[in-house]
């Protein structure tokens, strides 16, 4: 058994779609009657986004969670890299979370938030 792929419950499809674009994220493009979208990562997990919609069809009993359940991690190619995916992310009108900093750790870090309030990290080695 592995790990294949990890789903995130958008509130607004086409949002989560071009935030995680602006992150290199190849999803295709969603249209009104296709709820799920997928895209295979270059680690070969898949990313999936279904829509708020979606879920209330297949789970009876959904109920929208709150607050933060799952946090994301994207390795960067350098330190600078990571300083300028997070102004990618903000200019593309998506919110800053943490502005990059060196962690003690040895890692440049970031993190921003995709439309539904879930964090993303951005980090890579010192």
């Amino acid at each position: 058994m592995r790990l294949d792929a990890i789903g995130i419950i958008a509130k607004d499809l086409n949002k989560s779609i071009n935030f995680y674009r602006t992150l290199g994220v190849s999803f295709p493009d969603a249209t009104a009657d296709i709820p799920h979208v997928e895209a295979t990562l270059p680690s070969g997990l898949r990313l999936m986004l279904d829509s708020e919609e979606l879920m209330k069809k297949l789970r009876s009993d959904w109920v929208k969670p709150e607050g933060q359940r799952i946090t994301l991690a994207f390795l960067c190619n350098s330190p600078k890299d990571v300083d300028s995916s997070y102004q990618k992310v903000v200019d593309s009108g998506f919110t800053g979370h943490t502005p990059p900093w060196d962690a003690p750790w040895g890692q440049r870090y970031a993190s921003v938030a995709d439309p539904d309030g879930n964090i993303v990290d951005l980090f890579a080695s010192l």
